[in-house]
């Protein structure tokens, strides 16, 4: 199993797919990483050289960055904005929606499953 950036990426898939599991690189940042490190995107994982894999751990911890230090800069910039109390700090504190979705309705990821209706009852008719 190859480790690139603390992470273990799986064997079977191929590596265009696999390197998207490093936090930080998706398919577009993964195509650019295989291209500068001159690798077959089409090629299995378990069938890199190692050659191949330490090229690609070299170009993403040369040019991008990835795992513990981009949560933590994701972190830190969050608190900024929580700190200086600007309107999506004050969003992120209270945590709701912070890009201007609509909350009457469909924030359950955010807001959790406040107040729901556990079951109602059907009024029956008098006779």
């Amino acid at each position: 199993m190859a480790r690139i950036a603390g992470v273990d990426i799986p064997r079977n898939k191929k590596v265009e797919i696999a390197i998207t599991y490093i936090f930080g690189i998706g398919r577009s940042n993964g195509a650019e990483v295989l291209s500068k490190a001159h690798v077959n995107p089409a090629t299995r994982v378990r069938d890199l050289t190692e050659d191949e894999v330490s090229r690609i751990r070299e170009v993403v911890e040369r040019e991008y960055r990835v795992e513990g230090d981009l949560r933590r800069e994701i972190q830190m910039n969050i608190k900024r904005l929580m700190d200086i109390g600007c309107y999506r700090g004050l969003r992120h504190r209270k945590g709701m929606p912070v890009r201007g979705q609509r909350t009457r309705t469909n924030a359950r990821t955010r807001r959790g499953r406040r107040g729901q209706a556990i079951g109602i009852k059907k009024k029956t008719a008098k006779k």
